[in-house]
């Protein structure tokens, strides 16, 4: 997975350095500015078991700004941002990785470095009794669950760096 680029970022930004969960790290540039969330639509994707991208819908594509073609392949996390701590990471996978739905408000980082706010559903597919991937389905959050998510996430980010 490459860096950010300057030239695909919209306005001002700042460089941060992410490390994922399985080691690689990248550099990321982050603006300030949000993608609103569009009224009835739903963004989906699935991937395989290791968390590597296998479709995406067109709603997923727009608001991701990526194309289809460099979402394909590509491991779900290029859309952690910044301000997402570890540990809701960590509790997704743990929960979808037992066989159970996870529930839970997301900030996104869009490929012009802008984010969009999402509440995500993410659920295991079972094929004879075996997770084979997993399916996100994401809608429009409430603006007030989404800002208290906000809040606990940088408290989160905070004990994390401490």
């Amino acid at each position: 997975m490459e860096n950010m680029r300057p030239e695909d970022i919209v306005g001002e930004y700042q460089e941060y350095e992410l490390t994922y969960y399985d080691g690689t790290s990248r550099k990321v540039l982050v603006t300030d500015i949000e993608t609103p969330y569009p009224d009835g639509k739903l963004i989906v994707s699935r991937t395989d078991t290791a968390g590597i991208i296998t479709h995406v819908n067109q709603a997923f594509v727009d608001m991701s700004g990526y194309t289809r073609e460099e979402l394909i392949g590509q491991p779900h996390y290029i859309l952690r941002h910044p301000d997402m701590p570890r540990a809701a990471f960590k509790d997704l996978w743990d929960t979808v990785q037992s066989g159970k739905k996870w529930e839970g408000y997301v900030k996104n980082l869009r490929k012009d470095g802008g984010y969009y706010l999402v509440f995500a559903s993410v659920l295991p597919n079972i094929r004879d009794g075996k997770i084979v991937g997993y399916t996100s389905v994401r809608r429009k959050p409430s603006r007030e669950k989404m800002e208290e998510a906000l809040r606990l996430y940088a408290k989160m980010r905070e004990d994390e760096n401490a």
